[in-house]
């Protein structure tokens, strides 16, 4: 688990927010714009719709998908970097959430490379995401290391709710995919945000705009 930033210090301990980075935290899949690079856009955003709407198991559609990009340029993902997009609100959330004593934490399915100076920039507390596999400046089409699929992630909330003594109640979770599914259920406010139907079913709490609009969803777990 890697620290994006420092801790919230003396600062009570309100709550733990954890948000999915790709669609959710970003506007962007972080995998299908280093692909644009590759010449395999298309190919990786068929894989990924079919694993969002759970049609194919994570971690085989991300294996499946880091293997089309071997002998990439590792250079590009510089580029990748300047181009995200956060979601509308998405950054004042995080930085109210902080002020107002939250864990802040990104989880997700794309790749430390890409996101880790965005979200030490934004002054997220944590960000567990995977690595892709680089030898000599070139992507190997592998991954580096564990995959971050939905059970790692739950793993993330739980430990995170653990280590900072947060209680269910005051953990919110936020996702738009499949592979969020069992976050959003462990949260005590669970939410899907732009989601695919896999998730917005398993969800408290279901967001259809523009506007990554939780805030009134952690002044209402912090009265718990």
């Amino acid at each position: 688990m890697t620290g994006a930033a420092g801790a919230t210090g003396t600062v009570r301990v309100t709550g733990l927010l954890v948000s999915d980075v790709d669609s959710t935290f970003l506007t962007q899949e972080v995998i299908e714009l280093v692909a644009e690079h590759a010449g395999v856009r298309a190919d990786v955003e068929r894989i990924t719709e079919a694993a969002m709407r759970g049609e194919l198991d994570f971690s085989a559609s991300l294996r499946q998908r880091v293997a089309l990009l071997e002998g990439l340029p590792a250079a590009v993902l510089a580029q990748v970097r300047e181009v995200l997009v956060p979601t509308e609100g998405a950054l004042e959330l995080m930085r109210r959430a902080r002020e107002a004593g939250w864990v802040t934490a990104l989880v997700s399915g794309g790749f430390h490379e890409v996101i880790d100076e965005l979200a030490a920039s934004a002054g997220i507390d944590h960000v567990v995401a995977n690595r892709f596999g680089i030898r000599d400046g070139r992507l190997t089409g592998t991954l580096d290391g564990p995959i971050i699929d939905g059970r790692a992630k739950l793993d993330t909330l739980e430990e995170l709710a653990r280590s900072h003594a947060v209680p269910r109640s005051r953990v919110v979770a936020v996702g738009d995919g499949a592979n969020d599914r069992a976050m959003v259920q462990a949260a005590g406010t669970g939410i899907a945000f732009r989601a695919k139907p896999a998730l917005r079913e398993a969800a408290d709490v279901v967001i259809d705009g523009t506007l990554m609009d939780v805030w009134p969803h952690l002044e209402a777990a912090a009265r718990t």
